[in-house]
Order: structure tokens, then sequence, then C-alpha cells
């Protein structure tokens, strides 16, 4: 069943409006036609089962069969904080964390990234990263869409994610699993959590310093993951913590 997403307004008393690329989409490249049923999450987080009444030129109508369709979420919001890799490794990461139930991801600048981001060039790419996310989450079955932030800076990227209740970095240098089976317990449904990924060269002795004493430093194993692994690493382990 595919799945698409719509603002609050577009949901009529029974029925539902699907307008903008996904008219297209519906049309010529999914090729479906009345009768076909389909998924749709609004901005609000309803999410219905509808199924397609009419589709017009610009437009296409789904009438709601059910108003009670599940909610995919998890029960905390999980930030992202993910330093600019390079190649096409951003597209993999935002793909798979969507796919795993990330809320936010954040492109983070640090000392030991090899991509550097004019502001230009960050647009262009965080709007790329969006429409990956987007379709990230329609292939997942979300019921949101998460949103891609604006490039940081490290030190922005620390004031904003010590804003969460749980605050995870994973740090090749750090060899004590306790500690992450410690960090980990503190995940509980409806406290947000924050992860910080460092690069490819890794973080900076002062990248690390900054946040020993307000984050949990922990390990993700004896080898040395790749920046995109142990992105998909540590989103795995906090999803399984989390999935009810």
């Amino acid at each position: 069943m595919q799945q698409f997403f719509i603002e609050d307004e577009q949901i009529g008393k029974e029925y539902v409006t699907i307008t903008g690329g996904d008219v297209n989409h519906i049309k010529n490249v999914l090729r479906m036609r009345p009768g076909e049923r389909i998924r749709v999450s609004s901005a609000g987080g309803q999410n219905f089962f509808c199924e397609i009444a009419e589709i017009g030129r610009d437009f296409v109508q789904a009438d709601i069969i059910d108003e009670n369709a599940p909610d995919t979420e998890l029960a905390s919001r999980i930030y992202l904080f993910q330093a600019l890799p390079k190649g096409d490794r951003m597209d993999y990461v935002v793909q798979k964390s969507v796919e795993l139930g990330v809320y936010e991801i954040i492109p983070v600048a640090m000392k030991y990234c090899v991509v550097r981001l004019d502001e230009k060039r960050a647009e262009k790419k965080v709007a790329r990263w969006q429409a990956i996310a987007e379709n990230a989450a329609k292939q997942a079955k979300r019921s949101i869409v998460p949103e891609v932030r604006p490039v940081m800076s490290y030190g922005e990227a620390i004031s904003y994610a010590g804003e969460c209740d749980v605050r995870l970095v994973p740090y090749e240098n750090e060899k004590r699993m306790t500690a992450t089976a410690e960090a980990l317990e503190k995940l509980v449904p409806g406290k947000s959590v924050s992860v910080i990924i460092g690069p490819e060269g890794g973080f900076s002795p002062e990248e690390i310093a900054a946040v020993r004493e307000s984050m949990d430093v922990i390990s993700l194993g004896r080898r040395i993951l790749r920046t995109d692994t142990a992105a998909v690493c540590a989103m795995s382990a906090v999803m399984m913590h989390l999935e009810e």
C-alpha cells in the first residue's frame, strides 16, 4: 500500500485531497486507478486508510475508509547529528535513519570533516536530503516526514543536542561497552534522544572534551566504523530499545 503525506487543510469530512508532485506520481509513475487503497498521514498526526475516488488533472481525491490507521512513530523523538561525510554517504544516512525512526537530522560541520559547504551549496544539499527523507518516509510508512535541518557548526549542534533528555556520543576511542548499556537504559518512551556522529577523521580531542561532562560518550564496539555505518548502528540500537 502506497503512503502519502498531506497538510491538515487537505482533509475533508469524508475524503482527503492530494495535490502537488504526488498527483503526477500517482497517475504517471504508479499508474494507480480509482478503487485502489492508499495510506495517508497529515501534518497534524492523523493517519488514514483511503480509497482513491477520483484522479483529476492536478488533484487526487480519496475517500476515507478508516480514520484509525496505525501510528508508526516511536514513542521518543530521536535527533541525529551527523558530521558532514564525503561523497553520497549523507544520502545513505538520511535514508536509513528515516527508515529507523529518526525525528530530525542535523548535518554538522566538524573540525575533521573533509567536506566544506558554502551557504549556497549547503542549501542545495539540504533540499536534496529533505527529498530523500520524504521518499524514505513513504517507503517506511512513517506517519511524519522527518526534517533535515540546515547545516550547523559543532558549537550550535552541542547546544541544540543539549536540550534533549538523553545525549549519546559514539566515540571510536571509547572502549567500555558497559557505559553503552548504561546509557541505553536511560532511554524510556517520551524522553528525547540526541545522537552525535563524528566525521571520517573522527572527533578532535577538543570536540570530545566539550561533551564529556554533559553527554554520554559511548562505544559501538571494538571495530572502527565508517561514519555512515556508525550512524545506522547507533540509530538501530536506539530504535530497538525504544520500539514497543
